[in-house]
């Protein structure tokens, strides 16, 4: 079992790795891990972009957003995250991001296809979209509602606001925001040339899975973020 300190470490690094990919906004989205000891979730302290996140700029804060640990200030929307963990014992990490290409995406409400690899993760079925707001998800009956929409998804996208995705462990949360991302930007690029004629069908879709997006690859690609990022200490 992890250690408090351990999920410090995995939080901060998750955070960096989504400004290597690329997802920064200046100060706003977030990256957020599980507390080991049960008493909520480490995720980054607000008015800090992804690239300047370190340890001691984390919050430790309860699903009633009271922070137990750090200094700092917290985002208005740990809902998104707390309320993902409690509605899933098997997320243990939760991603959000204002990526550009999946806001433009889910502005034109038409599914996702697996063009490319990116996609693979999110067509079967359809990546949802939440649409009971598209402003913040500051209270935690939003936070409820939303993780109600992902369900046993892996993420969802939010309309006028950006995406969340959600997985065992940093690494996986942090990967399927970026391939979300990406396959949005694919398709898009292919909208706009014409109509789509190709994509994976099921049974492809299914052995990419295994092949393309097994735990060793999703690592690889994670590992690869993590090594142009700012070295973390204890």
């Amino acid at each position: 079992m992890s250690t408090p300190l351990q999920a410090a470490i995995e939080a901060a690094r998750a955070n960096q790795a989504l400004a290597v990919a690329g997802h920064t906004d200046m100060v706003w989205g977030h990256a957020s891990v599980r507390d080991p000891e049960g008493r909520g979730i480490w995720m980054k302290a607000s008015e800090w972009g992804f690239e300047e996140i370190t340890v001691d700029r984390l919050v430790l804060v309860t699903p009633d957003g009271e922070v137990l640990e750090g200094t700092q200030k917290r985002h208005i929307e740990f809902p998104i995250h707390t309320e993902a963990m409690l509605a899933n014992p098997s997320v243990n990490a939760v991603v959000h991001t204002h990526a550009p290409m999946a806001n433009a995406f889910a502005a034109l409400d038409v599914p996702l296809r697996a063009i490319s690899h990116d996609g693979i993760p999110f067509v079967r079925p359809d990546v949802p979209r939440f649409t009971k707001t598209g402003n913040l998800i500051r209270t935690r009956d939003l936070g409820r509602a939303l993780a109600e929409t992902i369900g046993d998804a892996v993420g969802c996208l939010i309309p006028q606001h950006g995406l969340v995705t959600v997985g065992p462990d940093a690494a996986t949360a942090v990967m399927r925001a970026v391939l979300l991302e990406r396959a949005c930007k694919v398709q898009l690029t292919a909208m706009a040339a014409g109509t789509l004629a190709r994509w994976s069908n099921d049974e492809e879709i299914e052995a990419k899975n295994l092949d393309v997006w097994n735990q060793s690859q999703t690592y690889a690609g994670y590992n690869y973020l993590l090594r142009h990022t700012a070295p973390q200490g204890d």
